[in-house]
């Protein structure tokens, strides 16, 4: 027996299940490589939308002006910035990809893409120069914050927008804002770095030094739509069996529910310390699964406690890029899955880890089917004050967004709050060095920040006991979050009694004062 195949027999069933799935997937990648996507013809200048743009189309046809699908992406530059050589640089990315030259039209009632073959790209500077430093730090949070909340005419265009402020000699901030249904994560990368290397050679008076892409998003466009038709069939069939009755997460919420989803929302980060990272991780190596695994079976348990449901539905991401030739693209790729556990029977967090892992891989195997052509398919209620099929999304980032790095600049997020949500809970984690980062996305109209706060706080917690002891029951893990829940209350109550006793003692003492004060006057007086 070879080295390798000795490997492989002294894996666990899990391991080798996991191994076998694997390979599979491999399978899968290969034959979608080898059916190639092809440029098609520009004569007609008229293509179908990708299933992913057409979900996007039908919400801003619902809602036109919604700026929720605005990706906004402002940041500092340090420096002496070639403001020409930055302008030339998005004017030949816009010229690469069709996809920032396409508008959106219709018809005989069908949405189109239609390219334009040129586009007039400007890079408009706005000079601060003159302010003071706090009103010009403000204008610029003020000028960020407008600038994502600004909606694009789908029919119209641009887009792509870019922004420049001067705020000092050697300073600018940038702000770059494109609609969804032109770009995701994966996207926004690919438009960064051709930035970078475009900038370089053009602040030296170099050609472009990227090479001309094979195929564009049109082309893509296309090609889903046709190789789907050998796959619906397949792949409806197993969202159908496995999405059949799918529930609601009811989550308690500070106020009712509203009867239109108004996007309102706010963010509150969440840090996990690296200690913790590093045992989660070895708690999926040492069962066979993936991070994501651990988090979203630690995720389904709080989601459990908070609403008594032993069925929980969870939307996450996937990139959907599965052809090598997409990856150079800037578009639309990224596609939803849902994701259901089943947390009946007092299962132990390692029992829960199994059935959350099976059903994962399951739903990775059949994760080419467009969630729009699932909704469609699956036809639940349609209600305008909650989106379609999942309420709460969980997104574990492993690939990190390049940062823009230009010669002679130094280069920084700038931190804009951003007050549009999609879903009602978002929790987007990222992993870094310093450990596991993340920002809770969460609808306004329904929660209030503290209760935001104690559900991190919550989720912390959780992650750290099923990190050091897995084996506990999903019962005793509950007990855990009741303690911890109710110290919370109690801390709660203690700040405001403390709080209140505040306000007295304060009305006392202007009490005390003012007879003082008049006791001072009638003795004057006499």
């Amino acid at each position: 027996m070879s080295d390798l195949s000795q490997r492989i027999a002294d894996l666990s069933p899990e391991k080798l299940k996991l191994l076998v799935q694997r390979l599979n997937n491999k399978k899968g990648e290969v034959l979608l490589r080898s059916q190639q996507i092809v440029p098609q013809s520009r004569e007609l200048n008229s293509f179908p939308l990708s299933f992913a743009q057409q979900r996007l189309w039908f919400l801003n046809q619902l809602q036109p002006g919604n700026s929720a699908y605005n990706i906004s992406q402002p940041m500092r530059l340090g420096g002496w910035l070639n403001v020409a050589a930055l302008e030339q640089s998005f004017k030949e990315v816009v010229k690469r990809h069709e996809v920032l030259r396409t508008t959106f039209t219709v018809v005989d009632g069908q949405p189109l893409q239609v390219i334009a073959p040129s586009l007039r790209f400007t890079l408009p500077m706005v000079d601060l120069q003159e302010l003071p430093q706090n009103q010009r730090e403000a204008e610029v949070l003020r000028l960020a914050s407008e600038e994502a909340q600004q909606p694009f005419d789908l029919a119209k265009g641009p887009l792509l927008r870019a922004n420049l402020l001067q705020l000092a000699a050697a300073e600018y901030a940038l702000l770059l804002t494109m609609h969804h249904i032109v770009a995701d994560g994966w996207a926004i990368g690919v438009l960064i770095s051709e930035i970078a290397d475009l900038y370089k050679a053009f602040s030296v008076g170099k050609p472009s030094p990227l090479s001309e892409l094979s195929i564009q998003y049109a082309d893509f466009a296309v090609w889903q739509r046709q190789w789907l038709q050998g796959q619906l069939e397949t792949q409806l069939a197993y969202w159908q069996q496995q999405l059949g009755g799918i529930p609601v997460v009811e989550l308690p919420s500070d106020s009712p529910r509203s009867t239109i989803q108004t996007f309102s929302g706010a963010r509150e980060a969440l840090v996990l310390p690296k200690t913790l990272s590093e045992k989660l991780k070895t708690l999926n190596q040492r069962q066979g699964i993936t991070l994501f695994m651990v988090l979203l079976a630690a995720f389904g348990t709080l989601l459990h406690w908070y609403t008594d449901q032993e069925d929980i539905v969870v939307g996450t991401d996937i990139a959907n890029r599965n052809q090598a030739e997409t990856k150079e693209l800037i578009g639309f790729f990224a596609n939803q899955l849902v994701l259901r556990t089943n947390l009946s029977k007092n299962p132990t967090f390692l029992e829960l880890l199994e059935r959350v892992r099976e059903m994962t891989l399951e739903a990775y195997a059949h994760q080419d089917l467009p969630f729009d052509k699932l909704v469609d398919a699956l036809n639940p209620k349609r209600e305008l004050n909650r989106t379609p099929l999942f309420q709460v999304k969980l997104v574990l980032e492993n690939t990190q967004t390049p940062s823009l790095e230009l010669p002679g600049l130094t280069i920084s997020s700038l931190k804009v709050e951003n007050k549009t949500v999609q879903f009602d809970l978002l929790l987007e984690l990222n992993e870094t060095e310093q450990g596991l980062f993340g920002i809770w996305e969460y609808s306004t109209d329904l929660f209030e920040q503290d209760s935001i706060v104690r559900l991190s706080k919550n989720f912390a917690t959780l992650l750290a006991e099923v990190a050091t002891h897995p084996e506990a029951k999903l019962s005793e893990l509950k007990a855990v979050l009741n303690q911890l829940d109710k110290q919370q209350h109690l801390a709660k109550e203690q700040v405001y009694q403390n709080t209140i006793q505040q306000k007295l003692t304060n009305v006392k003492r202007r009490a005390n004062s003012r007879q003082s004060t008049s006791g001072n006057t009638n003795h004057d007086k006499n």
